[in-house]
């Protein structure tokens, strides 16, 4: 394993949860990947991430300071109620000044088109105490009116980042609205096309929006996506997203799955702190090798699942099923630094017992992958009118919850739902459910809990 040596700079460690077991003529290997980075640089402090060639112990650093653009819907439904518009403006102010001195930032403001609220030119600021000053005297000149096309705020977004050399980037979208003014192929695009190049946290403030739309900008940007029913609410949300981007010490690391010959991946998905499947943003990286995108990286730990199908064998025989590690790329593009590795691998056996047994890791989040599509599914159901239908997932949803101790989601079902026995999954419908209730629940149905180990 590779790690970095300098104060104030991120360790990485790889730890490989799985049963090795196959039986014979067995093929599919479940694994879990936990990735954990530790003792970067503390807030307020911009470290020094050196980027190493892989046969060398020091090299000159960079700072990777962070660049951050928030979009701000201005649409006509923002002035509904006007606390709305006030408040949005609050939290934008809040994360403008949770920003550190020297980060390069900017204002969007969204409609049917996107304009740049501050500074403008195509530019970016850098956070200063005067700067943050002009930003918040442009935020008072916001003022809604027209309609929602979120694509356009996404691209103004990417070409305010490009920008910048900063090896964090990140955004912030809120909307209060369905994206109305554009086809849905036009936001996936944009989406794809942004993918790798900054990462997104997106919001829903108020009960007008769409859970999906809001999730599948999250999810496609590698940030995370929330329900604000309550726009007072904003401010502090908006102050910890900031936060928690200015805590983050490097950027761009990616997960590499190298397989040998006959092996191939079948999956990659982020398990925790949140379900992501990143199994469709693979980029080759050689022979047999792909990357991951898993964005920047604090003080933290992540679970990713990962599956891959091996060439059948005999009883004894042993294999290294694929080899997993963390890499950060060069900026010259010369070989990327291995920050951790960890192995996968596969042994036939004949014993029962050992072949059939599920590793504990790999069965948790096996559960909570299905207490997400159950809930959404359930929520599905129960909008076009299928009562049975609805009630037996969100039933299920109940009990994988209990199962696998979520007690958030748990308490978000159970205002959905009438709980009679949470062991079993029996439950009856509400007949009046709020919308808050059911957008909240939709919007975190992707969240999970760690598995203790």
């Amino acid at each position: 394993m590779a790690n970095f040596s300098k104060p104030g700079v991120p360790r990485f460690s790889v730890e490989v949860y799985q049963n090795v077991h196959l039986p014979e003529g067995g093929r599919d290997v479940s694994a879990i990947v936990t990735v954990t980075s530790t003792g970067g640089g503390t807030a307020g402090e911009t470290p020094r991430i050196p980027h190493l060639s892989p046969s060398s112990t020091a090299a000159p650093g960079w700072e990777p300071d962070a660049a951050v653009v928030v979009m701000v819907d201005c649409s006509g439904s923002m002035d509904y109620p006007p606390t709305k518009m006030h408040h949005a403006r609050e939290a934008t102010t809040a994360a403008i000044d949770a920003l550190r001195d020297g980060v390069a930032f900017a204002v969007v403001a969204g409609t049917h088109q996107a304009k740049e609220a501050y500074p403008g030119n195509g530019r970016l600021a850098v956070a200063d105490p005067a700067t943050r000053a002009r930003a918040k005297e442009a935020l008072r000149g916001l003022s809604p009116g027209g309609g929602t096309a979120i694509g356009t705020w996404l691209r103004l977004a990417d070409r305010l980042l490009s920008t910048s050399d900063a090896s964090i980037r990140h955004a912030i979208l809120l909307t209060d609205g369905r994206n109305e003014h554009e086809e849905p192929d036009v936001l996936q695009a944009t989406l794809d096309t942004c993918a790798g190049r900054f990462t997104c946290d997106a919001r829903g403030v108020g009960t007008d929006w769409e859970p999906k739309e809001v999730r599948r900008i999250a999810e496609g940007l590698l940030g995370t996506a929330d329900s604000i029913a309550d726009p007072a609410a904003l401010a502090a949300d908006f102050t910890q997203m900031m936060e928690a981007v200015m805590g983050k010490d490097v950027g761009d690391v990616q997960l590499r799955l190298w397989t040998p010959q006959r092996a191939e991946v079948q999956f990659v998905k982020l398990a925790a702190p949140r379900t992501e499947d990143l199994t469709g943003q693979r980029v080759a990286a050689g022979p047999r090798a792909g990357d991951y995108p898993t964005g920047a990286w604090g003080d933290e730990s992540r679970d990713y699942h990962v599956g891959i199908r091996v060439p059948s064998a005999e009883v004894g025989q042993e294999m290294l099923a694929a080899r997993v590690s963390l890499v950060l790329p060069t900026p010259d593009g010369s070989s990327p630094h291995v920050l951790a590795q960890g192995l996968i691998r596969a042994v036939w056996t004949d014993d029962v017992a050992a072949s059939t047994a599920i590793n504990p890791q790999v069965a948790h989040y096996t559960g909570q992958a299905e207490l997400a599509l159950a809930i959404q599914e359930g929520l599905d159901l129960r909008k076009a009118g299928d009562i049975d239908g609805a009630t037996a997932r969100l039933g299920r949803a109940v009990q994988l919850a209990a199962r696998s101790g979520h007690e958030d989601t748990a308490k978000l079902l159970a205002k959905v739902v009438d709980v009679v026995d949470a062991a079993t999954g029996t439950v009856r419908l509400k007949s009046n459910v709020s919308k808050e209730a059911e957008m909240t629940l939709e919007t975190r149905s992707t969240r999970t809990v760690r598995v203790k180990k």
